[in-house]
């Protein structure tokens, strides 16, 4: 085998930080007035406010949408601190909104 063979893998460690990169660019979560689209590095998830039961701040100060079906919904890139800013985006009242 030749030298280039054997390190042949080591073209691919480049990926790893171009993988980061573009996940850090991508992930996310957007909010208005329909609901909520939740981005991941291969897809998205768009969720509308009719089927949020409440939003859930975690130990480690992000948080999620507990859905109505039961399942739980991690929103990228959002913070406790941000849930004001959530709201104010979702077009809902305070009285409207999913509890928190």
């Amino acid at each position: 085998m030749s030298v280039a063979a054997e390190g042949g893998w080591l073209m691919l460690v480049p990926l790893v930080p171009l993988s980061v990169a573009v996940w850090a660019w991508r992930a996310g979560t957007d909010v208005n007035t329909y609901g909520l689209r939740v981005r991941a590095l291969l897809g998205n998830r768009v969720v509308s406010w009719d089927d949020v039961e409440a939003l859930l701040p975690d130990e480690k100060g992000g948080v999620a949408a507990a859905l109505i079906n039961g399942t739980v919904l991690r929103l990228t890139a959002v913070r406790t601190a941000d849930l004001p800013r959530l709201l104010e985006a979702s077009g809902k009242a305070p009285a409207e909104a999913p509890a928190v």
